[in-house]
């Protein structure tokens, strides 16, 4: 049995310690390459077969991925290693919004930390059909899932839209289930974080972080493409007004 080849969550732990590092390598005996090893075997990604094998995210693999970082990267002049295309994307993602990567691989490390990710099961709309997920990683979009999927805090976001007055109505796209569906449609809705998990950290989640979303609209905040960051109910209207442009020429 080989090592699992890396995901887009260990790629942004290891994206974030060449970053930190100047965007240069780290070598197999440095503190903090021992240290991302370990938090690698740890993550509740990898079958438990594959987390036993001796080679598995050992410090000799961490410091070769934290090369084919550096390597790759616009100002190294040298020859770049063969790191595949998932590393290629996440350079570009940092490249591009080095604040907000940062912000992810803190993320990850404090959820470990507090043992939530450990705790919370793997959901089985966590990865896209074609495979991919949002660039900051499976873990964190399987935690925006199991809190979005909490069904006192969608009767919570029900009751406050509700008692707000206006209709019970999806955000986006304003497909209201009651009217179209009638007395089955009642009170009928899903809820989706409206700020990125990454950003807004491991505190409980309060009720204005939730969006009021149909059942198309949140499976398309939740669909991915390669290097796309969270994607918002604002996201979503603004590509839905893109297409809308489009088709008008």
């Amino acid at each position: 049995m080989r090592s699992p080849a890396w995901t887009e969550d260990e790629l942004v732990l290891a994206g974030a310690l060449v970053v930190k590092n100047g965007w240069r390598e780290l070598r197999t005996g440095d503190q903090k390459v021992h240290e991302l090893s370990e938090l690698l075997r740890s993550l509740p990604l990898h079958s438990p077969e594959a987390r036993a094998l001796p080679e598995f995210r050992s410090p000799d693999s961490v410091s070769r991925k934290t090369s084919d970082f550096a390597t790759n990267y616009q100002s190294y002049s040298g020859k770049g290693t063969k790191g595949g295309e998932g590393t290629l994307r996440m350079i570009k993602a940092f490249t591009e919004r080095e604040a907000e990567m940062l912000q992810a691989a803190e993320a990850i490390v404090e959820s470990m930390g507090s043992g939530e990710l450990q705790l919370l099961p793997q959901q089985p709309d966590e990865v896209d059909d074609d495979g991919l997920t949002a660039i900051e990683g499976r873990l964190l979009v399987r935690r925006a899932l199991v809190r979005e999927r909490d069904r006192k805090l969608r009767k919570l976001k029900i009751q406050q839209v509700l008692n707000s007055g206006e209709p019970l109505r999806c955000e986006v796209c304003l497909f209201d289930f009651a009217r179209i569906y009638g007395s089955i449609g009642e009170g009928f809705i899903e809820v989706h974080h409206v700020t990125p998990l990454y950003i807004s950290g491991t505190r409980k989640t309060r009720l204005d972080d939730l969006a009021c979303l149909c059942a198309n609209c949140h499976r398309m905040c939740h669909t991915s493409r390669p290097g796309e960051s969270w994607r918002t109910p604002d996201d979503l209207r603004d590509e839905i007004r893109k297409a809308a442009q489009l088709g008008t020429h």
